[in-house]
């Protein structure tokens, strides 16, 4: 039996998945179920472009937030909050809290974008 060994476990933003969805979609000459849900998934939802998404965590890691890692980066590209409670939601899932003059400088920065 095959035993995969994982090399590097890094997060994904739903903008990273569909330019990758592309790629695979270029390669392969015929989606599989699952990879064609998902591709109609990230087409339904997914409406910024991978500029944006880059210029975005750029802006983020700008601020210099300590507390903030790369997975909680990808969830505030993935659902671009507008306000301090819809940050804070968004953050409810994982061990963070986080001052009101960062969530606030967060919002600046997905207001630019969005």
């Amino acid at each position: 039996m095959v035993n995969p060994e994982i090399l590097e476990e890094t997060p994904l933003c739903l903008i990273d998945v569909k330019v990758a969805m592309s790629k695979i979609e270029k390669r392969d000459t015929e989606l599989g179920l699952l990879s064609q849900k998902t591709k109609e998934y990230l087409d339904a939802f997914v409406e910024r472009s991978q500029k944006d998404g880059k210029t975005l965590r750029k802006g983020i890691d700008s601020l210099g937030i300590t507390r903030l890692k790369e997975e909680h980066i990808c969830k505030i590209i993935d659902f671009l909050p507008q306000t301090a409670d819809d940050l804070r939601y968004v953050l409810q899932g994982y061990n963070i809290t986080l001052p009101k003059k960062d969530s606030e400088a967060i919002i600046s920065e997905v207001k630019k974008v969005a």
